[in-house]
């Protein structure tokens, strides 16, 4: 209704940006305005938390392929609850206009790598290689768990995650510990979760992994209990570590990448029941 309003461009800008981008894609001003995306009706995610869960992707691009072909289906202001048809175009020249992008956190028990979804949902890098000028877009976290609600950026919200969960709280995961065989998935799953997040956004920081890595394969004691208490999870760490190293997330010394490539090859032997 705003983009159809017959008033000067310079006194709306959503007509100004919807005429722009009509013209840009040869379509009406009405499907130009379109700015709601999702999934197609009865789907959900855009899939790249199950490739990065799985390790089954090859490069950035292939998973911001994933995102456009799953996310680009538009609400119809004329058809309302009739189904959404895939406009994709339309949601990629929206999506190069975009400054920033944002997320919410709503639950005092989910946090961003806690589950999945939150990356799955991430944009950045996406929105730098569709803008001409290859900007990375600011990227915020709403914080809305308490009544002293704060915005912060992607970056500062994933180290305080990294502070107060995965490695430098020794409460969070020696509780995690105690529960046993489930406990080590969980940590696992925290650290699968962070490379989602450096595929997707590129906000996490070096000293991350470095700390994650002292946590948990340097200290002799943690590592013999984390491959006792759940070898196969423990496989999954150390190849989640060489990982973030071979897609260029995490920056370490060689003697930390060949000691996790002996473990790897040692926790291997003690699932397949070899004795070497």
């Amino acid at each position: 209704m705003v983009a159809e309003l017959d008033e000067p461009v310079e006194q709306n800008y959503v007509r100004k940006h919807a005429l722009e981008q009509a013209q840009t894609l040869g379509i009406e001003v009405r499907e130009a305005a379109t700015r709601i995306f999702s999934n197609a009706s009865g789907s959900y995610s855009s899939n790249i938390n199950l490739a990065v869960e799985n390790s089954s992707w090859n490069d950035e691009k292939q998973l911001q392929d994933m995102y456009l072909s799953r996310k680009s289906f538009a609400f119809d202001s004329d058809a309302p609850g009739a189904g959404m048809s895939e406009k994709r175009k339309v949601f990629e020249r929206a999506l190069s206009t975009a400054d920033a992008t944002f997320q919410n956190l709503d639950s005092s028990e989910i946090s961003l790598t806690d589950v999945s979804h939150y990356f799955d949902s991430d944009p950045t890098n996406l929105v730098q290689s569709l803008r001409k000028d290859g900007k990375k877009p600011s990227a915020y976290i709403a914080d809305t768990t308490t009544a002293n609600a704060q915005v912060r950026t992607l970056s500062e919200t994933v180290r305080l995650d990294a502070r107060t969960k995965l490695l430098l709280n020794p409460k969070w995961y020696e509780g995690m510990l105690s529960s046993g065989y489930e406990g080590v998935r969980e940590i696992e799953k925290r650290l699968t979760n962070t490379v989602g997040w450096s595929a997707t956004s590129g906000q996490v920081d070096n000293w991350v992994y470095e700390e994650a890595n002292t946590t948990f394969i340097q200290d002799e004691q943690m590592l013999n209990k984390l491959m006792s208490t759940n070898p196969n999870s423990f496989r999954k760490l150390v190849q989640t570590f060489l990982e973030a190293n071979g897609r260029g997330y995490w920056e370490t010394s060689e003697q930390n990448i060949e000691k996790l490539k002996q473990l790897y090859s040692e926790v291997e032997d003690k699932i397949e029941g070899i004795d070497r």
